[in-house]
């Protein structure tokens, strides 16, 4: 089963232009094309800003092989993904060569864009920052639809796992993030949750 976690971004979209499909197209088309990674004007750290799109993977890894010397991520705004996929295994790849991530003073994370934080080693955030989380969707179902210990449920649980989190600690955020807001809505976390579900890593 196909699981997506649309980015905020794209969920306002589907709020404001669904009967316009070949505006949608178009939207869509430009964020598959946009260059989210950057490198810091003292080649010092790696700046996130965009959706997380299915080129993002190619890219991190083109700057991670011409900046060797980076481990830092500086996040300024990650409002989620249109490839779920390439999140995933771009999120991993951040984990496995040992990434810390920074979420910058007025930067929002949400949906996929608060699963790729989860993958730094360290996790911390500046000011006045906001951090979303939702259900998935896909194949006319959500996660909701499904009783906990499902099969559909295991691949985020199993990924939360593989980047540093307790088989419970994933399990408990998890489920929080899944009962939190619907497929098309998104809850922004209080700073009793983001202490509650580890997000945040020193």
């Amino acid at each position: 089963m196909k699981k997506i976690k649309l980015g905020l971004v794209v969920l306002i979209m589907s709020f404001f232009i669904t009967s316009c499909g070949s505006l949608m197209n178009e939207e869509i088309r430009e964020l598959e094309e946009k260059k989210i990674f950057s490198v810091s004007g003292d080649k010092k750290t790696f700046v996130l800003n965009g959706v997380i799109n299915s080129s993002a993977l190619d890219e991190f890894k083109d700057l991670v092989a011409n900046n060797p010397q980076v481990k830092q991520i500086d996040i300024v705004n990650c409002e989620g993904s249109i490839n779920d996929d390439i999140n995933l295994k771009l999120s991993q790849y951040i984990h496995e060569n040992n990434f810390n991530i920074c979420l910058l003073k007025d930067g929002l994370i949400a949906s996929g864009g608060t699963d790729l934080f989860l993958a730094g080693h360290k996790r911390t955030k500046e000011q006045n920052t906001k951090i979303g989380v939702h259900s998935w969707a896909g194949d006319n179902a959500t996660a909701t639809d499904f009783p906990k210990g499902h099969k559909h449920h295991l691949p985020y649980i199993k990924y939360y796992v593989s980047v540093g989190f307790t088989q419970q600690q994933a399990e408990d955020f998890y489920y929080f993030t899944i009962n939190s807001a619907s497929a098309n809505d998104i809850h922004w976390m209080t700073s009793e949750e983001i202490k509650e579900y580890n997000i945040l890593k020193q």
